[in-house]
């Protein structure tokens, strides 16, 4: 034993905390010392080691003449060190993070060269902790952080990782079992976690949470870096949460996590999402994703419809239109029932929000395009596009919520009258509108493929149709031959005039880049089509055009 070894005990009468420094020696001839400091704790107690001054020559990762080597994971305090865990190695200016033991010993080894050694080389506080605060339950006599939590037990409670907050030791897996009873649910918030980040895959530490007692149950998610405000649900009365670190070499000084579990009868029933057609979304409350099934319909309620929903309950519905090369839908939105009482109307607490742009996917929640409270019926609403998303808070208050039918209908982006089947076929009429604008569906972004759209201009007595295409291009022919009339098989526009008598005469073919020119019906026919036909196999951006409904004497323009 070294004259600078310090033993630091922990006995029932004694203290429980203190402090700890350098020894004073002095080393004429630098040889290398190693000073041993010991912390041993009690039953029931771990060991909490503060550095509060931290003064070695060097800097890591070399730390050749002097350095601080800690070991937290003594199982045995007569076992030699060598045989032990290895905490991690310091030199330099900057503080080690907080430790605490895994077990009842911890070890702080000094080595160092210098001449002389002062109490202010390093110093710092220690305390003997309540280790009870990590038995989070029935524990698992295979693991030393793994434990089974049963409701019955214990309804509510903390959930730390082995040394919160001290650094975690590396090569370990906790498994944390959460059992509950029938018609319970497992409610997870963490308020500190803090994982080593190796990237966004979690390749190195991480935190996994199943829905369900075992590994063979969904996953909800894999966490690791740090994360805030994470709130977990499970689906029904059982959850594990699993906590593994990699055996590495990186000197990584992470806190790992600290929560709050509780089960309760009381968190959001899953039923009313079943009801909508919706899928929940594992690990929320109560959110959910509504997908169409093409040009389908549905209906979405709040929590616990149709009897009145709990307070304090937000739940976020993703309402999904199809979106891909052969269709692009829009949600429309019409409300049925509505009854969320807001104190004064101002919809600052209990509201239903609603976002008719996609704002969620860049989580622009103060964006939204309407809110809503109170007992008046909210107007229809259709999406710009083929998301609609709702947040509903019921806030303190309490009352029926709301009952809306949801429709998911074909987006073509086409201005104009569509037809009420909702193919593509658009209508323009000259006691409407003189001119405008027409494109083909999407534009400026790729056509569907294997699309019919029909274009039909109805003029009065004594008018003509003129068009002017302003871009024009289909699919490529080989060789770039010019796509007008029979060399047009695969993707074309077509124009037509119609007689009085309904006859159909066509004026033309066109694809690849052969633009149409400027297009006028003869004197006597107000009435015209277009037709645009794409195939199965690849597009491209299609055409932009202005139609103008003229008089007869008038010149074309």
């Amino acid at each position: 034993i070294s004259e600078c070894d310090r033993m630091f005990i922990s006995n029932p009468d004694g203290r429980k905390n203190g402090s700890f420094s350098s020894s004073e020696m002095l080393n004429p001839h630098n040889h290398s010392r190693q000073c041993i400091y010991t912390f041993i704790a009690a039953d029931n107690e771990r060991v909490k080691v503060t550095f509060t001054v931290f003064r070695l020559k060097g800097a890591p990762p070399e730390c050749a003449h002097e350095f601080v080597d800690l070991y937290t994971e003594i199982e045995d305090s007569a076992t030699e060190l060598i045989k032990t865990p290895f905490g991690g190695r310091y030199c330099g200016k900057i503080l080690p993070q907080t430790r605490i033991s895994l077990y009842q010993t911890l070890v702080i080894s000094f080595y160092t060269n210098r001449n002389e050694i002062t109490s202010d080389v390093f110093s710092g506080t220690y305390e003997f902790v309540d280790a009870t605060r990590y038995e989070l339950g029935t524990p698992l006599p295979t693991s030393v952080c793994s434990f089974t939590i049963f409701s019955d037990h214990k309804r509510k409670g903390k959930i730390l990782s082995p040394t919160y907050p001290g650094v975690y030791p590396k090569n370990l897996k906790c498994q944390y079992r959460f059992l509950g009873a029938g018609g319970q649910r497992v409610r997870l918030e963490f308020m500190d976690f803090d994982l080593f980040y190796g990237g966004r895959h979690c390749p190195f530490d991480i935190v996994q949470i199943y829905d369900g007692a075992t590994t063979q149950d969904p996953l909800i998610d894999t966490y690791c870096g740090q994360q805030r405000n994470l709130v977990v649900y499970s689906s029904a009365e059982n959850l594990l949460v699993l906590f593994i670190t990699l055996k590495r070499t990186a000197n990584t000084q992470n806190r790992g996590f600290s929560g709050w579990f509780e089960f309760s009868e009381s968190f959001t029933k899953l039923g009313f999402i079943e009801d909508s057609g919706g899928q929940h979304i594992r690990g929320t409350e109560c959110d959910q994703k509504v997908f169409s099934k093409g040009h389908s319909n549905g209906t979405v309620y709040s929590p616990n419809w149709s009897s009145f929903y709990h307070p304090n309950i937000v739940c976020k519905y993703y309402i999904y239109g199809l979106n891909d090369r052969q269709n692009l839908e829009r949600v429309t939105l019409t409300f049925e029932q509505f009854d969320i009482p807001s104190e004064n109307n101002d919809c600052e607490e209990a509201y239903l929000k609603i976002y008719l742009n996609g704002q969620e996917t860049k989580q622009a929640f103060d964006e939204y395009d309407h809110v809503f409270c109170g007992q008046e019926l909210p107007i229809p609403l259709v999406s710009n596009g083929p998301r609609l998303f709702i947040v509903f808070s019921s806030g303190p208050s309490q009352g029926l919520g709301f009952k809306a039918k949801y429709t998911f209908e074909t987006e073509y982006k086409i201005p104009g009258t569509p037809a009420p089947d909702d193919t593509c076929h658009f209508t323009y009429r000259s006691e409407s509108r003189k001119s405008g604008e027409f494109n083909s569906p999407r534009y400026p972004a790729n056509y569907p493929s294997n699309t019919h759209c029909q274009y039909y201009f109805r003029g009065l007595q004594g008018d003509q149709v003129q068009f002017v295409f302003n871009y024009f291009k289909t699919k490529t022919l080989p060789q770039n031959v010019p796509g007008y009339n029979e060399v047009c098989k695969e993707d074309w526009l077509e124009i037509y005039e119609i007689y009085p008598n309904g006859r159909e005469k066509a004026l033309g073919r066109y694809c690849s880049t052969t633009s149409p020119g400027p297009v006028v019906s003869d004197v006597g026919i107000h009435d015209m089509k277009v037709v645009l036909k794409t195939n199965e196999e690849g597009v491209a951006s299609g055409f932009s055009a202005t139609y103008q409904f003229i008089e007869s004497h008038q010149q074309f323009q």
